[in-house]
């Protein structure tokens, strides 16, 4: 069985925040499977997407300090600069977290740990909505 839809998310303030249950909703479909997995791609270039723990708002907090601090706003080596001071160091963020995850899925539910969660790691500070890919495959 194969399911592919799109889910845009509403705009997000710059920072780290949990949408396992955006996702999880958007894909009824898996309910009906044994055994899958679930891609989940961002169609975006400044922003990301990470699994991590989804119980201390620390962790989001502490996440985004740290990217923050090792790829700054506004570097003065950045050469792109046509679309403000957060561009050019959205785009190294999510290329140093990556454009999607390819989760399990078993007995209709995703497999993560006890404390896992899908994380937008939005890198900018006005990015807009994001439209997330989401492909299911899987044997019911």
């Amino acid at each position: 069985m194969w399911h592919q839809t799109e889910l845009t998310l509403r705009p997000y303030p710059r920072g780290f925040h949990l949408v396992t249950r955006e996702v999880v909703s958007a894909v009824p479909e898996m309910a009906g499977l044994k055994v899958g997995l679930l891609h989940v791609f961002i169609q975006h270039t400044s922003a990301s997407l990470t699994l991590n723990e989804n119980a201390s708002p620390d962790v989001r907090r502490d996440f985004e300090r740290y990217f923050n601090q090792s790829v700054p706003d506004g570097w003065a080596d950045f050469e792109h600069r046509l679309e403000g001071d957060d561009d050019m160091a959205a785009h190294i963020k999510a290329s140093l977290l990556g454009p999607s995850l390819s989760l399990p899925v078993r007995a209709g539910r995703l497999a993560l740990g006890t404390w896992q969660g899908i994380y937008l790691c939005e890198h900018r500070d006005r990015g807009g909505p994001r439209r997330l890919l989401l492909t299911l495959t899987g044997e019911k």
